[in-house]
């Protein structure tokens, strides 16, 4: 960013700083809040925008060839008045991003003027012709669309200096629920706990949180259904992206051993969880008391100032007060033996953990509960307990899963058919992926300034949905036409604008 930027950035930081100072609270007589005598009046040539990050999402967009990659390889409509296929995926994802949570909130962006002025648009597509556009994919047409996202994050991935991000790639796979009230969606059915509507299972890359693969199906179906060929897909992307080893990483429902010997001979590396079978457990059982070593967990957290006493467990006082079956964990530990699967033709690492749970009621100990969990693994070079907390690093997917549910509002079933609420949910899932595009895009500078701006990257990736709007997009600005520009003033500063103006400069560059 320019000198002048820098200035008034520091200006703004220093007055907020100064009215936060707390040696200085200057009359406290009254309440914080005293504004009164409002009035509210119609702006007359003056024009301001909610959302002012979103003009640094579309320049983002276009410098990435996202908007000539589609309209060139997606080709849906015949004729096009106005719209073209372009126009219509990103107006799910800006509207995602413009904290839309439906299809009708995109009426608000169409019949906001300064919103359409800001995106150099005429019109948008209303919620009744976004909804046709969705019904008019195809398999074929949303696995190109696909194809098109993941040629530009390849893109994106070229772009970074950092030497070790191209170690190793980790994909993590599940399933998820996608719940509807509707009775008449095509391929809705009933799923094991009850729930109607769709079964979505999604692949993400774990070093940033990206949507690699997104497949849409009937509500009743296994998770590990149609997950081979899209894993291929995937593992494909991230070799031609540049990544040198990949590691596949799932719960039980993905141990396809049908697969291991195919995915070991590619030279793909898999970690699965897997079913604790009888033959299982008796072989962990039989096990020599020093093939057992104990299992450590890692911190959640490093204390950056002084440690804190733990407050009272006040549930588990109400537990055993009122006498309830309650389960404690006492022990863990780590094992590992050969095991061969049935349809495999060689043996694989079986790592084995072993939990010594106490079941107790009130005071008392009724008796202890030994438990086994499985993970089967062709890595050779990790310890058995590096390989349970790199399994168990699986569970940041779960968290994945939950933005794309109540943060991006992706996994929803808006329209009517299986195949059009597929297309829904990768276009607006898009919009978390325009997040992850826009931490890498961060330049990182030379020297001394090099690690701080990394860990800005990887703070930004791991950012919430909702906390990455409000940083970078929810930005209050008035918008002006001067010359051949179009201007976005900010009127207002927020601790991340730094990081804002980087990416901004970087892209005008």
């Amino acid at each position: 960013m320019n000198a002048k930027i820098r200035q008034k950035l520091a200006d703004r930081k220093r007055r907020i700083d100064r009215r936060l100072d707390k040696t200085k609270l200057g009359d406290c007589d009254q309440p914080q809040f005293t504004a009164s005598n409002i009035h509210y009046e119609v702006a007359d040539r003056t024009r301001g925008l909610a959302h002012g990050g979103i003009g640094a999402i579309h320049v983002l967009a276009r410098q990435l060839g996202l908007i000539d990659a589609i309209d060139e390889r997606l080709h849906l409509l015949k004729i096009h008045l106005p719209f073209h296929e372009s126009d219509h995926v990103l107006n799910f994802a800006y509207n995602a991003l413009c904290e839309g949570t439906c299809l009708q909130d995109i009426e608000l962006r169409r019949n906001d003027e300064v919103f359409l002025d800001a995106l150099g648009a005429r019109r948008i597509p209303d919620p009744t012709t976004a909804g046709d556009f969705c019904r008019r994919f195809t398999p074929a047409d949303i696995d190109t669309l696909q194809d098109v996202f993941n040629d530009v994050r390849q893109g994106v991935w070229r772009q970074q200096t950092d030497s070790d991000f191209f170690n190793l790639a980790v994909i993590d796979m599940d399933g998820s629920l996608v719940a509807t009230s509707g009775q008449c969606k095509q391929g809705m059915d009933i799923a094991y706990d009850g729930t109607w509507g769709y079964h979505a299972f999604v692949l993400s890359l774990a070093n940033t949180g990206e949507v690699l693969w997104l497949l849409n199906r009937s509500g009743n179906r296994p998770s590990h259904e149609g997950a081979a060929a899209a894993v291929d897909r995937v593992v494909a992307v991230c070799r031609q992206g540049g990544f040198r080893k990949v590691l596949l990483r799932g719960d039980t429902d993905f141990s396809q051993s049908e697969h291991l010997d195919r995915w070991d001979a590619d030279g793909r590396q898999f970690l699965f969880g897997y079913d604790a079978v009888p033959k299982l457990k008796a072989i962990a059982a039989d096990l020599p008391a020093a093939a057992w070593q104990p299992l450590p967990r890692l911190p959640h957290y490093t204390v950056q100032t002084q440690p804190r006493a733990r407050p009272a467990n006040v549930k588990e006082a109400l537990v055993v007060e009122r006498e309830f079956e309650n389960r404690r964990l006492c022990s863990e530990e780590v094992a590992e033996f050969a095991y061969q699967p049935t349809a495999c033709s060689q043996p694989y690492r079986m790592v084995v953990v072993r939990k010594n749970l106490s079941v107790a009621k009130g005071e008392q100990v009724l008796f202890d509960d030994v438990r086994y969990f499985f993970y089967i693994t062709n890595v050779t070079l990790l310890e058995p307990k590096q390989l349970v907390w790199v399994a168990n690093n699986r569970c940041h997917q779960e968290n994945l899963l939950a933005q794309l549910k109540g943060g991006v509002r992706a996994l929803t079933a808006p329209v009517n058919t299986l195949e059009s609420n597929w297309a829904y949910m990768v276009m607006t899932a898009l919009a978390w992926n325009l997040k992850a595009w826009w931490a890498l895009q961060l330049p990182e500078a030379p020297g001394r300034w090099q690690e701080r701006h990394r860990e800005e990257k990887r703070w930004l990736l791991g950012l919430e949905f909702k906390t990455f709007v409000q940083a970078f997009v929810r930005l209050p600005c008035q918008l002006l036409r001067t010359g051949r520009k179009l201007v976005y003033r900010l009127l207002s500063w927020n601790p991340h604008q730094r990081i804002f103006w980087r990416l901004v400069t970087a892209l005008r560059c």
